[in-house]
């Protein structure tokens, strides 16, 4: 399953060239998001390598779109830091391409994020309820709306709300662990409530028993905005 994670680090303006070069971390190491994983030094270093001898670039995308393609990552490197990436948007072959160009020197979207399998993950030493993620087969490095927050991911919840949409089970569990709710209890909550919210069919005879006995005692969160 391909799944996504955006980098910590917003992009800095400075680093968005004229013509169209675009350089940060695509990934930053040792920060816990709110999925609860930690992303672990060297864990690109397997996967660019088998680029590197397939002379195989990254392909820059357009919100992990993969109808979107908008550029390339003509070098990928780990540091201490995380993965550094120097790409170019090609401006003058796509037009969402000179789009996002325009918006990132704006300041309209200031984030990356990758696209990844994980290959290997294991609980992390002495963090209970943190997972490690060891090794990752990297697909793709996209420009997104936001570098990773805790208020983004609920606007783009809210978003999809309002667009009749509904959001999918890692995604309703990241809102949860924003929400102050622990790695079990979103995992468990998340599980029933977004299938069942989506119309999917129930996996278990009572779901809903299982999603009230997951949220006693968790805190609440408001998607509607409304004031208190």
């Amino acid at each position: 399953m391909i799944q996504t994670k955006n980098s910590p680090e917003p992009i800095d303006l400075k680093e968005v060239g004229e013509t169209g070069t675009i350089k940060g971390y695509i990934s930053v190491f040792g920060n816990v998001d709110s999925y609860g994983e930690i992303v672990e030094p060297g864990a690109f270093a397997d996967s660019l390598a088998k680029s590197a001898r397939a002379g195989r670039k990254a392909k820059l995308l357009w919100q992990h779109d993969p109808h979107q393609p908008i550029g390339i990552w003509d070098e990928l490197t780990e540091d201490k830091k995380g993965l550094w990436g120097e790409g170019r948007l090609l401006i003058d072959e796509s037009p969402r391409a000179r789009e996002a160009h325009g918006l990132l020197r704006a300041g309209a979207l200031d984030g990356l994020s990758i696209g990844y399998r994980t290959l290997k993950a294991a609980p992390k030493q002495g963090r209970e309820g943190i997972l490690s993620l060891v090794k990752l087969d990297l697909l793709e490095g996209s420009v997104v709306t936001f570098a990773a927050n805790d208020r983004a991911r609920v606007e783009v919840v809210k978003s999809m709300l309002d667009a009749g949409t509904l959001p999918t089970v890692r995604e309703f569990e990241g809102l949860l662990r924003d929400a102050g709710f622990s790695k079990t209890k979103a995992t468990a909550i998340a599980a029933v409530a977004a299938p069942h919210l989506r119309g999917e069919p129930e996996v278990e005879a009572d779901p809903l028993a299982s999603l009230f006995a997951a949220m006693r005692g968790a805190p609440i969160i408001d998607l509607t905005g409304a004031p208190d």
